[in-house]
């Protein structure tokens, strides 16, 4: 059994899969820290035990697709070394969960505030760490040649999030707070 203390990170430095060392304040690394924060945020979102059904399964299919994202981010291109990427497949299936959301839920006529239910309040969460880790994919694109599907699909996963928690609020039926900006 290997242990998890390697020391090999003593330095400020990581390894990537192919095998090169890069700084862990690396945009690289940044974007694929992201990637483990958004995996970690749905782990609450998952013990709620009111969480609709078909919701719990596609965050939990979810993680397991996250963790290929990362795998995809820390794989340098040309390099492949059994890195399956993530594809157009990925994307065209949010989209498919989300216009089935989109349907099922009345139109959106203001900004609403983060919260409703607890499950609502911790998909909004997991949204804005969504677009944190975009941020932080589009400053290694910048850098770096990624593969060009990783932007599509995490801007097209803070849109399902955005209707993850919605639905959650429906289901659960808790209301969605409009925002007033007459009160501020």
């Amino acid at each position: 059994m290997m242990s998890i203390v390697t020391k090999t990170g003593d330095n400020g430095t990581t390894g990537l899969l192919g095998g090169s060392r890069v700084s862990k304040a690396s945009p690289r690394i940044h974007a694929c820290g992201s990637i483990d924060e958004l995996n970690a945020t749905l782990g609450p979102v998952l013990v709620e035990k009111n969480i609709p059904q078909r919701l719990r399964e596609q965050l939990t299919h979810l993680q397991h697709l996250l963790f290929r994202v990362g795998a995809d981010i820390a794989t340098p291109i040309p390099l492949s070394r059994g890195t399956t990427r993530v594809g157009p497949k990925e994307t065209e299936q949010l989209e498919e969960w989300i216009k089935d959301m989109e349907a099922a839920l009345p139109p959106l006529t203001a900004f609403i505030l983060p919260g409703g239910s607890t499950v609502g309040a911790l998909l909004h969460l997991a949204r804005t760490a969504c677009r944190c880790t975009e941020r932080h994919i589009v400053e290694l694109e910048e850098k770096e040649e990624i593969n060009p599907e990783l932007l599509r699909f995490v801007n097209r996963l803070s849109d399902y999030f955005f209707l993850a928690a919605r639905t959650a609020n429906s289901v659960i039926g808790k209301e969605e707070i409009r925002v007033d900006y007459t009160s501020l």
